[in-house]
């Protein structure tokens, strides 16, 4: 049996602020756009990973959430605890330079890391966490 990852999903608030950041800065495809019921999805991925999906999704995808339950993940988006993604990177530096130079909001500057990787961290428009990792040669 072979169990492989097809999808991941992203919360973002701001569906053309996201594409600009997805596609326009780190070079992803826009693989699909949907609208259902007041609500859009976008999926977007690496050329070199034709099997592997990211979906940007709006905060709260569920037609039947609750006012709260909107203003809840609104407020989580905002500070920044929703989801994650960590890339890999054949160079750390340049993909850093290459998102600060387009604006992106740096978390963390390149730096080796105990556990193998050189890594940097952004977040993407949405406030969402998103690391850049190369894996170090000895």
């Amino acid at each position: 049996m072979e169990i492989k990852l097809s999808q991941c999903f992203i919360a973002v608030d701001d569906h053309e602020k996201a594409l600009a950041f997805y596609r326009d800065v780190l070079g992803l495809e826009v693989r699909n756009d949907v609208g259902f019921e007041g609500m859009r999805w976008v999926t977007v991925g690496s050329p070199a990973q034709p099997d592997v999906e990211i979906v940007l999704e709006p905060p709260l995808a569920d037609p039947g959430a609750t006012d709260e339950d909107r203003q809840a993940a609104a407020e989580l988006m905002a500070k920044g605890l929703l989801r994650g993604v960590i890339f890999q990177t054949t160079d750390c530096d340049a993909t850093f330079e290459r998102i600060r130079a387009a604006g992106g909001e740096v978390l963390q500057e390149p730096m080796d890391q105990p556990y193998g990787v050189r890594d940097c961290a952004f977040r993407d428009p949405s406030g969402n966490l998103l690391r850049f990792n190369q894996p170090r040669t000895t």
